[in-house]
């Protein structure tokens, strides 16, 4: 089934394209975003989690417009992303870091916390629950340590924690911009296996995955979309892309 589509996706920015006229389709799977650095890869990202707003071209997520759609209303529909910085409330518990990432999908209102007390604890014990379970996918260790601040967390418990809040609330597309970033080749390994096992649980969950790791991306990735100055220059499974000369001529020049 067709998740994401992008048709002819542009944004400038001044004179520059920063993407241009990108066509994407993601189904159920696993998707590489690569190319050198300032590519558009993350620009592309930002297109379709609405944090920018295309200068022409449409994205289609399950069969639905949402080019012009907001970010809180793209993650509503059921997208979710991560960044390549780190966007945890280090102040704040890995508890209620998970519990945000809940908030679009809240039914209590204001007026119910008031009235109707019992039905928002309610809501609350339920999102609780569901914040250990996912924990406990990436490490179980991590519900001990719910009531520490995400300060004093390892940095690949912090990964772990960014990814579990972006997918607490059951989206049908992940983005992750760089998961493995200053993460040792160890971690890197143990982060790769942690999202590889979200494809094979209950949390199933299409994947668009932007990573510079080439041992990542082939290992995780069941086909490969590459930019390069923000045009799609070549798609198809990693051992494809990695013999294409555009491709070769992009990270080395020609």
């Amino acid at each position: 089934m067709e998740v994401l589509r992008t048709e002819a996706l542009t944004i400038n920015f001044g004179g520059l394209k920063a993407v241009n006229e990108v066509d994407f389709v993601i189904g159920d799977e696993v998707v590489g975003l690569i190319g050198p650095n300032g590519s558009g890869k993350t620009t592309f990202l930002n297109l379709v989690s609405g944090i920018y707003r295309a200068t022409s071209g449409h994205v289609h997520f399950m069969q639905e417009d949402i080019t012009d759609c907001a970010p809180h209303e793209v993650r509503s529909k059921g997208i979710a992303r991560t960044f390549q910085t780190n966007r945890l409330c280090l102040n704040l518990s890995v508890l209620d870091n998970m519990l945000l990432g809940l908030h679009s999908r809240q039914k209590s209102t204001w007026w119910q916390a008031i009235f109707q007390p019992s039905r928002c604890q309610q809501e609350l014990e339920d999102n609780i629950e569901r914040c250990f379970e996912v924990l406990a996918h990436f490490n179980p260790e991590l519900i001990d340590k719910r009531y520490e601040p995400v300060s004093k967390i390892p940095l690949i418990d912090r990964r772990r924690i960014e990814i579990a809040r972006a997918i607490v609330g059951e989206p049908k597309l992940l983005l992750l911009d760089e998961p493995t970033a200053g993460l040792n080749t160890e971690e890197t390994m143990e982060m790769i296996d942690d999202i590889g096992r979200l494809r094979e649980s209950k949390m199933k969950v299409s994947i668009i995955i932007i990573e510079h790791d080439m041992a990542v991306i082939s290992r995780i990735s069941q086909r490969v979309v590459v930019l390069n100055a923000g045009r799609k220059i070549a798609e198809g499974t990693f051992e494809e892309v990695s013999q294409n000369e555009e491709v070769r001529t992009a990270y080395l020049g020609g």
